[in-house]
């Protein structure tokens, strides 16, 4: 699991992102690589202090809805490919192999949101939806965000940049404090899942954010 020192360094946010688990097969559909990671998983919220938290999932269809959750919402919601919370008792979480996470977060700790973004939920402004959603949802301007974006796949394994997309479109909602990891994920298939480079049968990484 990585951290950014992004959001490392703000107030009351605990967030990771997991890489490849060494030696575990996960060559099968998507349901059953992610039982086969699930407690892997698990030990990852361990280890960011999250355990105890609600483990609150989206469905992930790749589109644009983002909803806001709190520890007595049911999961994983549906239609949903992004989740908000203000609510210290809920570990966001979703699911990516090639697929962008981008983590967005007060800059004062007091909410935090997550959305899936591959090149059709880029393409609908699934980011700019979360930044918008948690920004009403605070009463704050965009300037008072951080926007994390995650390992994913881009160019020369993928036909767009995603990534620089998600940038530009944040950039026009109004967020300046915006951070790229830069990492593709199909040029490291050592360290990470890539569903294109593995022809679908592969695992997941799982991005995770909470609110100490």
């Amino acid at each position: 699991m990585i951290t950014f020192p992004a959001l490392d360094r703000l107030p009351g946010i605990r967030a990771g992102f997991t890489g490849r688990v060494p030696g575990l097969d996960v060559h099968v559909e998507r349901e059953e690589a992610l039982a086969r990671l699930a407690l892997p998983h698990q030990q990852d919220r361990t280890r960011l202090g999250l355990a105890g938290s609600a483990f609150a999932t989206a469905e992930q269809v790749h589109g644009c809805d983002v909803v806001r959750v709190d520890s007595k919402s049911r999961f994983p919601v549906p239609s949903a490919d992004g989740l908000l919370t203000t609510d210290p008792g809920v570990c966001l979480g979703i699911y990516v192999a090639d697929c962008a996470a981008v983590f967005l977060a007060d800059r004062d700790g007091r909410g935090i949101a997550l959305a899936h973004s591959g090149k059709k939920g880029t393409e609908l402004g699934v980011a700019p939806a979360a930044a918008r959603a948690l920004c009403e949802a605070l009463g704050e301007p965009p300037s008072h965000l951080v926007a994390q974006i995650s390992p994913c796949i881009r160019p020369p394994h993928y036909e767009t940049d995603f990534a620089a997309d998600i940038v530009r479109q944040l950039e026009e909602f109004g967020v300046r404090d915006i951070h790229d990891c830069g990492i593709c994920t199909a040029s490291h298939p050592d360290a990470w899942y890539s569903y294109r480079l593995e022809k679908g049968r592969t695992g997941r990484m799982l991005a995770l954010m909470g609110l100490a």
